[in-house]
């Protein structure tokens, strides 16, 4: 990462944040009932796409190509041959969105040579960017505020995050008899983001990159077991120990 310009790095996290700002603009000032409806399209990540899917990808196109390849969950790779590829989710949550549930974001990850050396999670609700980019530290951006903040956090948890929860009754009945408390919230980047707030976050199923790739690097000092089918992440080695051992039994 020597080779990266300061410029470089300052101008990507702008165009990150500026991208985001414009989506959550649109969402929060310029939302219509047509933005809820499915195309035909389907997208690479294999669902049908909302038309607000293809609209807040396309925001992201046009303030991120000019950094890089572009490989998004609605179109899949915009190859053109540069150094470095941005892994978009541009509506992380989208049936939470549709349903007007709130809980739902973005997930951007830089990537060069194939390695993540920036991610950003912005939670469209409260309108916070987390992220770490190029080696720094954690930070958060108020896109209500439009400058860094320091999230008020009390430190203590009572509940975990089981992604996709509903698919693995067994694993779930192990976690009762645990007297684990969790909850299923359906934003699988948002949740792995966040999981310094919980107990643990552990997903299970079909894992794509655009689900977990910005998360994992901001998490990245967190104990995380990774398989073909499972992501999981916790900061404290005694329930990462414990869960680890459930989740193996099946």
């Amino acid at each position: 990462m020597n080779n990266l310009t300061a410029s470089y790095k300052n101008s990507f996290i702008e165009a990150v944040i500026l991208a985001n700002k414009e989506l959550h603009t649109y969402i929060n000032k310029n939302l219509s009932l047509n933005d809820y409806e499915y195309t035909n399209i389907t997208g690479f990540g294999g669902d049908n796409s909302l038309k607000m899917d293809l609209i807040a990808e396309n925001i992201f196109i046009k303030y991120l190509a000019e950094f890089g390849n572009i490989y998004s969950e609605e179109c899949g790779l915009l190859d053109t041959n540069k150094e470095f590829t941005i892994v978009i989710d541009p509506l992380d949550g989208s049936n939470n969105f549709y349903s007007s549930l709130p809980y739902y974001g973005t997930s951007i990850a830089l990537q060069k040579d194939g390695e993540v050396i920036a991610g950003f999670v912005t939670n469209l609700v409260s309108g916070i960017i987390t992220y770490r980019a190029f080696e720094s530290e954690i930070n958060y951006f108020s896109l209500l505020k439009d400058k860094k903040i320091i999230p008020i956090n009390s430190n203590k948890t009572k509940i975990s995050v089981f992604e996709r929860a509903y698919e693995y009754p067994q694993i779930c009945q192990k976690l009762h008899d645990n007297k684990i408390k969790f909850r299923s919230l359906g934003a699988v980047a948002l949740s792995l983001c966040d999981a310094k707030n919980y107990n643990f976050v552990l997903y299970c199923g079909q894992i794509r990159e655009f689900d977990i790739a910005a998360a994992l690097y901001i998490c990245k000092n967190l104990f995380i077991y990774k398989t073909k089918k499972i992501v999981f992440i916790s900061q404290n080695k005694d329930t990462f120990d414990l869960v680890k051992e459930i989740i193996n039994e099946f």
